[in-house]
Formats: C-alpha cells, structure tokens, sequence
C-alpha cells in the first residue's frame, strides 16, 4: 500500500470548517490503496474550543503525527494569530523526519490549507527529497473580497502577502486542487504558466456515516435547542460578508409573508446557528440586524458562536427545513449544502445561478432553489420565497427526498477516490 503524508494543521477534535477534507481522506483512502498519515498540530496549541465527539469520528488505526506551535500568547505579542506561521518550523521539521528517516517513506505529500503557509514547504519537500507535492485550496487564498480591503489594514496586508506568495508555493505543485472549477479558473487566469491539466475541482463533500453516528450518540446537552411549539427553518454556518443581499431578500420575503397571512408567519422561527464562526464565545450577531431591518426580527434567532459538529447534524435533521443561503460571488461553493441533502431535509436554497452548489441541489431535488445573476434581480425573487415559507408554516411542503444519486459524487468516500486517482497519478 502507498502512503501519503496529509499536511492539515488543523484537525479534529479542532472544530474549524477546514478540518473535514483531511478527515473524511483519512477515513477512506486505505479502501483505494492509499495509507494517509496525518501531521497535524497537537491539541493543546489551538486556541479553539476541541470537539472530542468530532475526534472520535476519526478511525483509531489512522496514524497521526502530533507536532507543536510557538504559544499564542507569545506570537501574538509580535502580531501573529494563524496557525500556519506559529507552527510553521514545526511542521517543516515534522516533515523532514517522516521523508528523510522513515523506514518507508511518502509517496505523495498533500498540503490542504487554509492556513496556506505551509503551502510555502513546496519547493523544499520537492528540493530536498524528490516526493511530489499536491495542494489543495478548500478556499481561494488570493479572493476577491480580500482585494476590497482597505490597503494598511490587517487583512489589506494579509491580502497583499497572498499575492506574493501564492505564486511561489504553485510554481512547485504536482497538482493543484480546490473546491470548484471556477475557484481553478480564476487561479490559472492569474498565473499564465499553471498547467491547467494538473488541476482538479473537488468539493468537501459529506459523509452519510456522520448521520448514523448522530443516531448512535445524539447530544445531550445542546447549545441550542428547537422550540417545539414553531415551525423551525434553520441555517447551520458561517454568515459570509456578501450573503447581505440574499438575506435581505429571505427576510422581504418573510415580511410580504406577514403582511398577508400574520398568524401563518408567526409560526415561523428562523434559526441562524454559527454565523460568527467563532467556537470560543458569542461573537456578534450578524444575521439579527438585517432581520430587524426588514421587521421580522421577532421571527428570527441567532446564535453566532459555531457548535459541535454532531450538534450542527442534529439540528439539520430535526428542522422542519433548512436555509441554504449562498453569496453574491458566482464562484462560491459551499461544502454545508452536502450534509444538508444527507439529512433529507426539506430546503430553501438562494445561491447565484452560476454556482456549483445550485446547480446540484437542482439536480438532486428535495428543496426549493433560487437563483439569480446579480444583485439587481434578487427582489423579483420575493414574492416567490414568501409562498415558500408559506408552505412550510402551513406543513404543506410535499417534496420527495433528494436524490441520492444526485450527490453520490461528493460523498467522502468518492472524494478519496479522486485523490487516490490524482495520488497514483503523481507518485507514477
């Protein structure tokens, strides 16, 4: 069996979105031929709150290289926060023992990030031991919202660095994957000289397991808990800083919904959970302003701080529906819409018309999807959105379950699939 050296600072029991890739790799590549170890930061340098029900998802045979980081504390009185400087040497340092001293060593190194800076070990791991090198972007480094930052801001200079140094970490990949073909696109464009055949669009994807493990061990104490007595519509993620528009729009049509039948509205309760992202605290309600704005506020509850992970399962398949809310970027792609069609739930989906996540919750059934090409059009979507949530205060929604079939390609096993296939290709 070959081996791959998964490079993933943060996994679990770490609670961040990036984790599930290394994840769901590590549960499935040994059913392709592929023995993944993974070399991750150890548990005590996260500054974020663990969730041990997500490491215990992980298979105990997996083989995981614990590695530390200089302290927060300490990095952070020279201004450093991400997890991919403080463990920077470390990692570098992980990495040549596994490819230098191994009495087997890797055949393929993965990188997947965010962070990204590790990403920078390309050149060296390639230099100094000849094993290929694949990295992987689960979200773009180099964005177009990073380009609207004010320039002397932290995230303008974080922007700028990407710039620079996206460019020295690609010049030495065996291949290039990310979350979507647009994301791919956009970094080709950029760098005339990237060999577009040696890239390939995989999305997160889900794992059908997650559920039954949700049913063997379901949360006891949940941090956030569904009002019996109302129809709950929830939304389960990160509020993004160009969804304004689409929530808005949720939140017009909720209000036309009042206005014309206010005791069907009122049995409505929208439940944003883990808009923040942040695991630690409250963090700011986001979500809530833009509802009081529309005067639905009273319908809605947020709760900004990100849950545990079997948590966040439980509530999309306990929800009498759920919101799939997307961005204004025709680029974006979101990995929660798998979960949310293994769940079965019933979903309202609002993303733009040339997303990959509308397009397969088109093709999978199961919810109600919306689409639109710019900002401009959104509001013709109002009137249509309000008959939906209709349908849900008064029960009447009568869709077939999504089609597994629909979704059978972003299902974690076959995401493995395709990275042993790219793994076999490189290694070759």
């Amino acid at each position: 069996m070959k081996r791959v050296l998964i490079v993933s600072p943060y996994f679990p029991p770490a609670t961040l979105a990036g984790v599930h890739r290394a994840r769901h790799l590590a549960k499935h590549l040994s059913d392709f031929g592929w023995e993944p170890i993974i070399l991750r930061v150890r548990d005590e340098d996260y500054t974020e709150r663990l969730d041990p029900e997500l490491g215990a998802l992980v298979p105990t045979a997996v083989k995981q290289i614990l590695t530390g980081a200089v302290p927060p504390k300490l990095a952070r009185a020279f201004g450093v926060g991400d997890l991919g400087l403080r463990a920077f040497y470390h990692l570098k340092r992980a990495i040549e023992l596994e490819l230098g001293h191994a009495s087997v060593r890797p055949d393929v190194v993965l990188i997947t990030g965010s962070p990204y800076y590790p990403m920078l070990l390309t050149s060296w791991i390639k230099k100094s031991f000849d094993v290929p090198v694949v990295l992987d972007f689960q979200d773009p480094w180099v964005s177009q919202e990073g380009e609207l930052r004010p320039k002397l801001s932290k995230g303008g200079i974080s922007h700028l660095l990407a710039k620079s140094l996206e460019p020295l970490a690609l010049r030495h990949a065996s291949f290039v994957t990310s979350v979507s073909d647009r994301q791919n696109e956009e970094m080709a464009d950029r760098y005339i000289w990237l060999d577009r055949t040696l890239m390939g669009a995989i999305p997160i994807g889900g794992d059908p397991d997650d559920f039954t493990a949700l049913r063997s061990n379901p949360p006891q104490n949940p941090t956030v808990r569904l009002n019996k007595d109302k129809v709950n519509l929830s939304y389960v993620g990160t509020f993004l800083p160009k969804a304004g528009p689409l929530m808005l729009t949720l939140f017009k049509a909720l209000a036309q919904l009042r206005d014309k039948a206010p005791a069907l509205a009122n049995r409505l309760q929208l439940n944003f959970v883990g808009t923040s992202n942040q695991p630690n605290g409250g963090g700011t309600h986001l979500v809530g302003p833009i509802a009081n704005s529309a005067g639905v506020g009273d319908l809605v509850h947020e709760t900004p701080q990100r849950v545990p992970f079997l948590e966040a399962l439980h509530l999309l398949a306990n929800s009498n529906g759920l919101m799939l809310i997307g961005s204004d970027e025709p680029h974006y792609t979101a990995s929660k819409i798998y979960p949310a069609l293994m769940s079965a739930t019933a979903f309202l989906s609002i993303f733009h018309v040339a997303s990959s996540a509308h397009k397969v919750l088109s093709e999978a059934g199961g919810g109600y999807c919306h689409a639109f090409s710019g900002v401009d059009e959104l509001s013709r979507l109002e009137s249509v959105i309000a008959q939906d949530l209709e349908r849900f205060a008064s029960g009447q929604v009568h869709i077939a379950p999504p089609n597994p079939s629909a979704y059978q390609a972003f299902t974690a096993k076959h995401v493995a699939g395709n990275f042993a296939e790219i793994f076999q290709r490189v290694a070759s």
